[in-house]
């Protein structure tokens, strides 16, 4: 089945107003409405709106990077979908490793994030990946499948759901797995999609890489059979580089 690459850029707690609308301004010039495949920017959530209106017309779409599951009420310093909807973003990044270890957000936590994302509109990008020790382990195969049952709602479809695998042990440090690793890993999580959602779900459902991608990499990765887009993190934040991996696609 074909599934439109999507190459998604989580800016984490990165820029103030001027360098972003600078970055934005210039990934959103290169994308051009690029119809090959699908370009989203997450920058924080202070500069949400102002990256929608910066890139308004290119066909650059833009996220956050996580939010509450409630709609509004005494959540001090959260954020919800709806905010969110209103400033202009049309993903949401959830269950982040960062966010999983800093702020202890569980599998039904994020579970119960992606269906208020869904409620008001918007996409959820549902982040999963072991650490370095489950891997050593042999365990990899075992916690992404456990996280997708945890994490992904029941009502997740191809159309509001994206996952995306980050080896939490890849992040920022420049390892990474072998490319027949990576299938692998990506094949075994469209296997756990199938039996919780279906086989047809599960076959038009995008499961990005996310780990050390960059342009050098980012062609032999993007090639694979089970891996339909990338979450860029610190290759995201120059724009050569984002566009680097997005000129990778074929």
């Amino acid at each position: 089945m074909s599934r439109k690459i999507l190459i998604a850029g989580n800016w984490k707690m990165n820029g103030l107003k001027a360098e972003v609308s600078s970055l934005a301004k210039g990934v959103s010039a290169k994308y051009n409405n690029n119809s090959a495949y699908e370009m989203l920017i997450c920058p924080p959530f202070t500069l949400v709106a102002n990256a929608v209106d910066t890139v308004k017309g290119s066909g650059l779409k833009v996220g956050a990077q996580d939010c509450h599951f409630n709609t509004n009420g005494a959540h001090t310093a959260d954020i919800s979908p709806l905010m969110l909807k209103d400033a202009g973003a049309e993903y949401v990044i959830l269950g982040h490793s960062e966010r999983r270890a800093d702020h202890g957000e569980s599998d039904s936590l994020v579970n119960k994030k992606a269906k208020a994302v869904y409620e008001a509109g918007l996409k959820a990008i549902i982040c999963i990946g072991e650490s370095d020790e489950q891997n050593k382990a042999g365990k990899a195969v075992e916690v992404n499948q456990s996280q997708v049952a945890g994490s992904v709602p029941d009502n997740a479809t191809a159309e509001n759901t994206v996952i995306a695998y980050e080896p939490i042990w890849a992040i920022g440090t420049g390892r990474i797995p072998t490319s027949d690793d990576i299938q692998n890993i990506h094949a075994e999580i469209r296997k756990a999609l199938a039996s919780k959602l279906g086989q047809s779900v599960a076959d038009g459902m995008r499961i990005l890489y996310g780990g050390s991608m960059k342009p050098t990499n980012a062609e032999e990765i993007l090639a694979l059979a089970d891996v339909d887009g990338g979450l860029i993190g610190g290759a995201s934040l120059k724009v050569d580089d984002f566009m680097g991996i997005g000129a990778c696609v074929k």
